[in-house]
C-alpha cells in the first residue's frame, strides 16, 4: 500500500488549514510535549518536507547535498510558515512527478546511509508532516485528525523504515486505528 504525492498534497492541505485556525493562538507556546515552540516545530516541518524534495532533485549517491535548505526560519511570522509548508509540498510534487523512474538519492543517513527511489520520497517527508502537524495543532489547542485511509497507506509504507527504531519509537502494529497507532509508535 503505498503513500503517494497525491497523499502528501491531501495532508498539506489539511495541515494548512488546521495552522490556519490557529492564527490567533500563542505560537510560542510548546509544541505538544516537544520542547520546541509552536512556531520552532512549524520551521522544522517545513524543513522536513522541502529537505526530500532536494534529496531526490540532487540525485546525490552517498549522502546529502552539501548545501543548506532555506526555510522562513523560527522567528517567521505564522502565515509565512503555512505559506512555505504549502510551498515546500508543491516543490516536492514537482521533483517527484517529473523523476524518472529509475532515479535514486539518499533518502536517510541513519542508521546507515541508503539510497531509494522517488516512490519513498513523499512517505519520508509526509511521516515527520503527520507528526509534526500533530505537534503544532496540540500545541495551539487546534484539531487535527487526518482521514483512517492516508494513516493507513503512509503506516504501511513507512512500516519497515529504520525511523522506527529510534530511542522512544517502536514499531507499528496492525491496530485498527491507524493514526494512533502512529502517534503511539512515534512516542505521542
Amino acid at each position: 500500500m503505498a503513500f503517494t504525492i497525491d497523499d502528501v498534497e491531501e495532508l498539506t492541505g489539511l495541515v494548512v488549514a488546521a495552522w490556519r485556525t490557529g492564527l490567533d493562538r500563542d505560537w510560542s507556546a510548546p509544541a505538544g510535549r516537544l520542547t520546541w515552540s509552536c512556531l520552532r516545530t512549524a520551521d522544522h516541518t517545513v524543513d522536513t518536507v522541502l529537505a526530500p524534495a532536494i534529496f531526490l532533485a540532487s540525485r546525490k549517491l552517498d549522502g546529502y547535498p552539501a548545501y543548506g535548505v532555506s526555510t522562513p526560519g523560527a522567528d517567521a511570522a505564522p502565515a509565512v510558515l503555512i505559506e512555505a509548508l504549502a510551498t515546500s509540498a508543491r516543490i516536492l510534487a514537482g521533483v517527484v512527478r517529473t523523476a524518472e523512474a529509475g532515479a535514486r538519492a539518499v533518502i536517510w543517513r541513519r542508521p546507515e546511509v541508503e539510497v531509494r527511489g522517488p516512490a519513498d520520497f513523499p512517505p519520508r517527508a509526509g511521516l515527520e508532516l503527520i507528526l509534526h502537524a500533530h505537534d503544532v495543532c496540540q500545541g495551539l489547542g487546534v484539531p487535527f485528525k487526518p482521514p483512517d485511509g492516508l494513516c493507513e497507506r503512509l503506516r504501511a509504507h513507512t512500516r519497515d523504515w529504520p525511523i522506527w527504531a529510534s530511542p522512544g519509537w517502536s514499531s507499528p502494529t496492525d491496530a485498527p486505528d491507524a493514526w494512533r497507532d502512529l502517534l503511539r509508535a512515534s512516542g505521542r
